[in-house]
């Protein structure tokens, strides 16, 4: 465990989900003022200053956050569940990506297919092993394998944020291929 986990799991709360956990307000574009940000985690009873953000912000294995060009600002990359256009450019996706998932799942997926399930958009990756990591955090991990290229010929649209997650509205049953693992 990092030393700002507790930190981290915060600030994704705050910048995903519950802005207001800090006293704080997003935009129409998902970002907060650095400064008010850190001053809202402060009057909670915790205890950050910018050097520390900063750690957070670099030292995230799944860059969950950026700081705009002066870091005056910073918002979370995506995995929201309130509505903000974090500004996703709309992107051809290869042709497999993958969702990871827990076994126990399977049932209502194989029936109704992926949902955002509270978020904005279904989170894909482009590997197996990032979604075998994804789907063991909820249970036993299944690894669906989508057939991406299939759907964007189709029409649904697809989009890659900033820290590499592929996103989609939902993801039906004709598309994927349960793989295991």
């Amino acid at each position: 465990m990092g030393k700002y986990d507790k930190l981290n799991v915060f600030i994704s709360l705050v910048l995903r989900h519950k802005p207001e956990a800090a006293y704080i307000t997003l935009d129409e574009h998902g970002w907060a003022g650095t400064e008010e940000l850190l001053a809202g985690i402060n009057r909670t009873g915790r205890y950050i200053n910018r050097d520390m953000l900063e750690e957070i912000v670099a030292a995230d294995r799944k860059q969950r956050y950026r700081f705009n060009q002066d870091k005056s600002r910073i918002r979370a990359s995506q995995g929201h569940s309130i509505p903000v256009d974090v500004e996703l450019k709309e992107q051809e996706p290869p042709e497999f990506l993958y969702h990871g998932t827990a076994a126990r799942f399977m049932d209502a997926i194989n029936k109704e297919g992926i949902k955002p399930m509270g978020r904005l958009y279904v989170h894909l990756s482009k590997d197996m092993e990032t979604a075998f990591s994804t789907g063991r955090r909820h249970g036993k991990p299944v690894v669906l394998k989508i057939l991406s290229g299939d759907m964007y010929k189709d029409g649904y649209r697809f989009y890659l944020s900033e820290n590499g997650v592929w996103l989609t509205k939902n993801v039906i049953v004709a598309y994927f291929v349960e793989t295991g693992m």
